[in-house]
């Protein structure tokens, strides 16, 4: 028998799972995501979730409350009699009443090795510390912040070069087969869980505004790995003399530059290739993105842009 599924997510990276977990067979008794909010071009036009357009799609009924403080919504989640509530980037801590509203509680497919990078930004937060792994893990989910039991473990591996919005995309479907698997043990029940280990534990936090600006004085591995953490959103970024004016430019791709040591001023090109050094190293800049423009190639920018030998980015 299938397993009556309340499914909560909101981002893209939730959608794969709420298609995989219906493409199982089983009946997904009801959608709920973060409210439509003001997007277009002016800010007028409230737009769904991908999750909830995902769903509407797939003819499953969608609900967006604020919050759950209204016992209304409480009730009304419990109302619907389903066995399992899962959980994959939904936004809102849930309390105890939806946790324990359904017949076997709530897993969540979090995008970590727990307990390391528990919190908001686990995927981005992993490359910046230039970890080698990280991975997926469905957790049964309790009233901390993502410290509950881990029933399942997936783990992917992180590329030298790979960038946020890959891993995002890699996790997202190991995390969609990873619940599928999750949810068949569950009906079977055979689903177990471990308790996560006292010792490693981390917290990602959400990326700040503030920190998304590239410190060239920085090693070149840590600069490398700020920017591929943060692309392509919301993007690291630094100043440029573009047309005699300094611009703002998103660095969206980069590599390490192979045998380039402290002979330069942090943020000085070494060469016409964007070749940029850092307070140790260097780093090779691959795709660039003007304020306002398309993401180009570095050779592409380069037209457009000419950023010769003995030019200091800040």
């Amino acid at each position: 028998m299938a397993l009556r599924i309340i499914f909560m997510g909101t981002p893209d990276f939730s959608v794969a799972t709420l298609k995989a977990l219906h493409a199982a067979g089983h009946q997904i008794v009801m959608a709920y995501s973060q409210p439509p909010r003001p997007g277009g071009r002016r800010g007028l036009d409230l737009q769904k979730s991908p999750v909830h357009q995902a769903a509407e799609d797939l003819g499953i009924e969608v609900r967006h409350p604020l919050n759950f403080r209204d016992p209304t919504d409480r009730e009304a989640f419990v109302a619907l009699q389903a066995d399992v509530a899962v959980v994959v980037a939904y936004g809102l801590l849930l309390p105890e009443a939806i946790l324990n509203g359904t017949r076997l509680g709530a897993y969540n497919g979090h995008a970590s090795l727990l307990p390391r990078w528990r919190g908001a930004a686990p995927i981005q937060r992993a490359i910046m510390a230039g970890d080698a792994e990280t991975g997926i893990m469905v957790m049964k989910m309790d009233k901390g912040l993502d410290t509950g039991p881990v029933a399942l473990t997936r783990k992917v591996t992180i590329g030298p070069d790979m960038t946020a919005g890959e891993l995002h995309d890699a996790l997202s479907i190991v995390g969609a087969e990873a619940m599928v698997e999750a949810m068949a043990k569950l009906e079977a029940g055979t689903l177990e869980t471990v308790t996560q280990a006292d010792e490693g534990v981390l917290y990602a936090a959400k990326i700040d505004k503030g920190e998304t600006r590239v410190d060239f004085t920085r090693p070149a591995t840590e600069v490398h790995n700020h920017i591929r953490g943060l692309s392509p959103f919301p993007g690291a970024w630094t100043e440029m003399d573009v047309n005699g004016k300094p611009e703002r430019v998103k660095l969206l791709a980069s590599s390490l530059a192979e045998g380039q040591g402290a002979i330069a001023s942090p943020g000085t090109s070494l060469d016409d290739h964007l070749t940029i050094a850092c307070g140790t190293g260097a780093v090779s800049l691959a795709r660039l993105q003007k304020a306002g423009g398309k993401a180009l190639s570095a050779e592409d920018f380069l037209r457009g842009t000419p950023l010769p030998k003995g030019t200091v980015i800040a």
